[in-house]
Order: structure tokens, then sequence, then C-alpha cells
């Protein structure tokens, strides 16, 4: 093989590297699954916004094109034995994969809604001390959707019922939150919702 040769092969691997670099644990992460014997419970659990419907457009309110305030959501009561709430709001669209949004946990499991414009704190004393992590702007609390020009992404809000504590401090990321709470979800609900500019 030519120096030549080599020498173009080289440069296409210097080319390709940060491609792969960028797409390496970009892909969603997926949701975790209420355990077995919680299905049926699981099964009922359910999770609405009056701001927008299920696979319908997220008012420009709740973005980056507005006042980027987090939506009025609300929920049944979890199923029995759940000692903790828990939400992540995630778009898996986002040019370099999956992008999260939202992180709260600690939410007491007797509330049943969160109100618009939850404080961008790392704890919230209106939510009975319920905490929040940081969000892929580098940020605490909501950061709602500003996506480049282009086709609608998906944002989906997932929450979960705990049967344990996460017992994670405020600022915790994505993974660590999942991580805590794997094997301890009672029942999970899921609230879709696009936007485009």
């Amino acid at each position: 093989m030519n120096r030549r040769r080599l020498g173009t092969m080289a440069a296409c691997g210097l080319l390709v590297l940060p491609l792969l670099g960028c797409a390496r644990g970009t892909a969603r992460r997926p949701a975790l699954q209420p355990k077995p014997a919680a299905k049926e419970a699981a099964m009922a659990w359910s999770l609405r916004s009056p701001a927008f419907a299920q696979n319908a457009k997220i008012p420009a309110r709740h973005t980056g094109d507005g006042a980027d305030v987090s939506p009025e959501l609300s929920w049944p009561a979890p199923p029995k034995g759940a000692v903790e709430i828990a939400l992540i709001c995630d778009d898996p669209d986002a040019p370099g994969g999956h992008f999260v949004h939202w992180v709260i946990y600690g939410i007491p499991p007797d509330r049943e809604s969160l109100t618009e414009n939850v404080p961008k704190t790392d704890t919230v004393a209106a939510l009975g001390g319920a905490r929040q992590g940081r969000n892929d702007f580098g940020r605490i609390g909501y950061g709602g959707p500003a996506p480049p020009r282009g086709p609608a992404h998906h944002y989906h809000f997932t929450l979960y019922a705990l049967d344990a504590p996460s017992n994670l401090p405020a600022r915790a990321a994505e993974p660590e939150l999942l991580r805590a709470i794997e094997g301890h979800v009672l029942a999970r609900a899921e609230l879709v919702g696009l936007y485009a500019r």
C-alpha cells in the first residue's frame, strides 16, 4: 500500500472518530419498567397536562422560545406501597441523540400534581423538599424544548412511582437517578409532547 493511500485513510479516520464519539451513548435510555407483581396497578396509572394532550404540540410558553416554564402535570394516586415519585423529561430526537430536559425526584407519594413553573432550585419546599437534578443544558430544573429547525421532536415526560426512596442529593444527573431507582419501580406513566421550530 503506498504512502498516499495510507495518508488518505488516516485523514478519513480522523474525520470519523469525532463522529463516533458524538454518537456513543446518545441513544434514548430505555424507561425502567414496573415490577412484574405491580403490572396491573401500573397499567391504570397515567400522566396528564392541561397544557397539551398526548402527542400534541407543547405550547411555546413551556419552551426555550417562550417563558421556558415547566408545564402543569397531574396523575392519580400511585399504587399502594409507593414511597416516592420521580419524573424525567427527555428528547430522543435531539441531533446528538438523547437529551435530558428535566430530572426531579423525592416527590412525596401523596402529591398528585406539579404546578406550572416549578422553581429551578435544588430543592422545592412546596413539593415537600423534592430535589431537582441537572439537565443536559447544564442547569438545575426544567429546561424546555429548543430544537433546531426541522421536524417536530418528541418530549417524553416519564413519571415513576417507587417502592424505596432514591436517597439522592440534589443535582443528580439522569443516569444516577435511573441507577438509584432500578428494581424499585411500582408504576410508570408517560406523556409525550411535540415541538418544532
